[in-house]
């Protein structure tokens, strides 16, 4: 059988990651490799579907190094047996690589292989077992492009894209030299020497004179000055604003002309009447005393 397939990066990197044999059983669809398994010769197991049949297969693969030159081909040979069953397979697969264009540039892998099997293999049709294989490469070709941009091979790319060490680094800003040149005595011609420390305290002087600075408003001031400047609502509103949230102030009740009018007490009904229970009492007892002297005078 005889196939080719496209994968998107150059052929020396993808001739070192054949050259990889965990890469390479890694990206065959299908297998699921043993943990414990040696790196130059990976073992694990391998589903294939052939026609509506599903078979597994448990084996290992080794990768033979290409030559040295550039036309040299890969061989992949890989041996296995059914967990279900007492057949056999062993593949052998050439791979030779070369530059492509289309559909981009790349790298076309051209494969050649054989394949030896019995039992249930052996059952399947040349067309069926031919599509299969087909299938086959196509999804490894798949899959060893996404192994490629998620684990590069080591050294790809270095020479294109320097690295961080690489990058040359700007001269700093402040030049060593610059602060000899700052520390160097002024000519007698320059302005900075004519002036002398006390004609800079008097700068000083004049920058923080009471006239340079604004004066001092009440309502923005804070301290007892500010306080008995201020009004006596603005400076008892000033202490209770003082160290309290904004939240706080924002709900704080309003104080002096700004506060708000008290309602009128619902409880002066409820004082005349306790005034007046007392005073009907006393007329109803005068009244009664008063009948009784009456009577006793008739």
């Amino acid at each position: 059988m005889e196939h080719e397939v496209y994968v998107p990066f150059p052929v020396g990197t993808v001739r070192q990651a054949l050259t990889e044999p965990e890469r390479v059983a890694r990206c065959v669809p299908g297998v699921q490799l043993d943990a414990e398994a040696a790196a130059h010769r990976p073992e694990g197991r391998l589903r294939l579907r052939i026609g509506s049949s599903t078979i597994t297969y448990r084996g290992s693969l080794t990768v033979s190094e290409p030559g040295d030159g550039a036309d040299a081909a890969v061989t992949v040979e890989a041996k296995g047996t059914e967990t279900r069953g007492d057949g056999a397979v062993a593949l052998t697969l050439t791979v030779r690589l070369s530059p492509a264009t289309e559909p981009g540039p790349g790298t076309t892998l051209a494969c050649a292989g054989t394949v030896h099997g019995d039992g249930r293999l052996a059952e399947a049709t040349d067309r069926s077992a031919e599509s299969a294989g087909r299938r086959l490469l196509d999804r490894f070709a798949e899959n060893l492009t996404e192994d490629l941009r998620q684990r590069p091979v080591p050294g790809a790319g270095q020479a294109a894209r320097p690295g961080v060490l690489d990058t040359e680094v700007p001269p700093p800003s402040l030049d060593p030299h610059s602060d000899e040149d700052a520390a160097e005595p002024a000519g007698p011609g320059d302005p900075a020497d004519a002036a002398g420390p006390a004609d800079t305290a008097d700068a000083l002087d004049d920058l923080v004179s009471e006239d340079r600075v604004p004066e001092l408003r009440a309502e923005h001031a804070y301290g007892p000055e500010a306080d008995a400047a201020a009004p006596a609502e603005a400076a008892h509103a000033r202490r209770t604003m003082i160290g309290r949230s904004a939240e706080e102030v924002d709900h704080a009740p309003p104080r002096g002309r700004y506060a708000p009018v008290p309602a009128p007490e619902t409880g002066g009904t409820s004082a005349t009447l306790r005034w007046a229970a007392p005073a009907a009492a006393v007329v109803l007892a005068s009244a009664v005393v008063v009948g009784r002297v009456l009577r006793r005078r008739r």
